[in-house]
């Protein structure tokens, strides 16, 4: 913990998400990372970007917006990670992720050792580890964190950039594990293990693999949380949708907030929940709060 707070490190991919609109600063480990600024703590991004254009603007703009930058690696052969979106009529994104781009050769460095060692907390994904050079390169950083560090791992079944392997080495990795209500049945099923609901299908997880917390989130629905003593379902907020790009990643990024100051199960819903509903209320995965503040915008969900 610093004079900022916790320090929080999203460890993975960097990306621009190409919409229809024009482009905007993506990726979950940059999302999660920015939440966790604007909540007091020190958000910090861990990846690669090219030496173009597309990165400078991205490093730009992170700093911009008071996340930490030193640990985004600069890559001299590779580009900037971009996603082409579509965004349907109900505000759902749909996503063509680009290939052999920078965040695919995450590099072990001395500067990653030591960030990984101070870290409060680090959120990766199943995406970034689609390449064998950054799925070592997490692994390596995530064995190099202190005891006490919390692990977060954030499912993404998103076009065919996964394997059972991973999501089960990554699942026995973590102390948290996020998920979606559409993965959990693809999951259930890749292990071979039987979906009844999403209760019993969750706490199977937990008895499997371990982790200390599981949540479900369920779009509209709400989300359910499960740790080995008890569980907590919320209904989630009724709210008119901008886009719903990057509301899972402020919902990881508030769950984890209060994961840390060792709240329950109901309050951890309740802030995950209000922040989810409060980015897809507005267009783009880091909207700015209005004057009030990000405590009086999320006070204002209802």
């Amino acid at each position: 913990m610093t004079g900022k707070g916790f320090k929080i490190v999203g460890l993975g991919e960097i990306l621009w998400d190409m919409l229809p609109g024009g482009k905007q600063l993506g990726g979950a480990p940059s999302n999660f990372a920015y939440i966790s600024t604007l909540l007091g703590n020190e958000g910090i991004v861990a990846s690669r970007i090219g030496r173009d254009a597309l990165g400078n603007e991205a490093v730009q703009q992170l700093a911009k917006l008071g996340v930490g930058t030193a640990n985004i690696q600069a890559d001299p052969v590779h580009p900037t990670g971009t996603v082409q979106v579509e965004v349907d009529h109900a505000g759902q994104p749909k996503f063509e992720i680009a290939e052999g781009v920078a965040w695919d050769f995450l590099e072990w460095t001395p500067a990653w050792q030591a960030l990984a060692a101070q870290s409060d907390a680090i959120c990766f994904g199943s995406l970034a580890q689609r390449a064998p050079a950054s799925r070592a390169t997490i692994r390596q950083f995530l064995g190099a964190a202190n005891k006490g560090a919390v692990r977060i791992f954030d499912v993404n079944l998103r076009q065919a950039f996964h394997t059972k392997e991973i999501l089960a080495e990554s699942m026995q990795l973590a102390d948290i594990v996020k998920l979606n209500h559409e993965e959990l049945p693809r999951i259930m099923q890749m292990f071979g293990l039987p979906h009844r609901d999403e209760i019993a299908s969750a706490d199977s997880l937990v008895e499997l693999h371990g982790m200390k917390l599981i949540c479900v989130t369920r779009g509209c629905r709400g989300s359910l949380l499960i740790n080995h003593h008890a569980l907590d379902e919320h209904s989630g907020y009724q709210i008119q949708i901008g886009d719903a790009i990057g509301a899972g990643d402020a919902f990881t990024a508030a769950l984890v907030y209060e994961y840390l100051q060792g709240a329950p199960l109901t309050r951890m819903n309740e802030t995950a929940n209000r922040m989810g509903a409060w980015v897809a209320s507005r267009v783009g995965a880091m909207p700015v709060p209005r004057d009030g503040g990000i405590q009086y915008e999320l006070s204002r969900i209802t």
